[in-house]
């Protein structure tokens, strides 16, 4: 993409990677200059900056609170990206939106197809649902990417979380009963740019898509390859997700088909190369 790429998010995981593979002339958009709690800003910058593309790499990404504060969510998670695609579909501009496998109701052990019945089992999930359906009803040309699992070197995520506890400890207990695909923010980076460039010659190709690293794991495997890569000496012993309590459910069957990313001429990230990569970074890898 030749430039006059507008990215909402500055700060977060896929933003961060996103400022390293991005086009110059490409513009980040933080809290300041577009606060998604008032979907009329992101409007007005849009229409301001007239891009040739636009990624939304911002959201409300915090799920535990989402249980008792879902409207807020709500206006971040689904009016904000609504308003957005709104502002796009009217001059034609490609968006490329983020969402999550939260959308589904996380039963079974069958990889879910970006056309699978929605069921949210949390208020997280139901947010990014809904915002799924106002970027699909503004009528542009659109990408929604379901993701999963996202870690990197940056932000709060399962990686550097486990680092922290194995800094201190020789045992951690890890959920093993929650399956899915652990996915690098760097891969999601890649992806967006993929699909705006995409969309841009050939808005047909509008539509749902899911990444996620392979292969599936459990959290207590991802937690093990963690420690082995980095060469720390610790034992994760298996837990179910009953042991680990949280205020939002979460899905047991995170796994995801990601075949349709050929439409873009892409294949799933590994994420275990993807790990390796982060753990270099933090100065971590073995």
């Amino acid at each position: 993409m030749s430039g006059g790429l507008l990215v909402f998010g500055r700060t977060g995981q896929v933003a961060t990677e996103l400022a390293r593979i991005a086009p110059g002339g490409t513009v980040f958009l933080g809290r300041d200059q577009a606060d998604l709690s008032d979907p009329d800003a992101c409007v007005r910058a849009i229409r301001d900056r007239r891009p040739r593309a636009v990624i939304n790499a911002a959201a409300w990404t915090a799920v535990d609170k989402a249980e008792t504060e879902e409207a807020a969510a709500h206006v971040i998670n689904a009016d904000a990206p609504g308003a957005m695609a709104r502002a796009c579909a009217e001059p034609g501009i490609p968006f490329v939106h983020i969402s999550t496998d939260y959308v589904f109701d996380g039963t079974g052990d069958r990889p879910w197809s970006p056309g699978d019945p929605t069921a949210p089992q949390n208020a997280y999930g139901r947010t990014k649902l809904a915002g799924e359906e106002q970027v699909a009803a503004a009528g542009g040309t659109y990408a929604l990417l379901r993701t999963s699992w996202v870690f990197s070197a940056h932000g709060a995520n399962f990686v550097k979380t486990m680092l922290r506890l194995g800094a201190t400890r020789d045992h951690l207990t890890v959920v093993a009963d929650q399956t899915g695909g652990p996915t690098p923010a760097a891969g999601i980076a890649a992806t967006c740019l993929a699909m705006a460039e995409g969309l841009a010659r050939d808005p047909a190709k509008s539509g749902i898509y899911h990444l996620s690293g392979a292969p599936d794991v459990s959290w207590a495997g991802f937690a093990r390859e963690t420690f082995a890569l980095a060469g720390m000496a610790v034992t994760v012993g298996d837990i179910p997700t009953s042991a680990f309590p949280t205020p939002a459910k979460r899905p047991a069957n995170s796994r995801m088909d990601c075949s349709s990313l050929a439409t873009f001429g892409l294949i799933r990230p590994d994420w275990r190369m993807g790990l390796a990569s982060v753990l270099q970074e933090l100065g971590a890898l073995k």
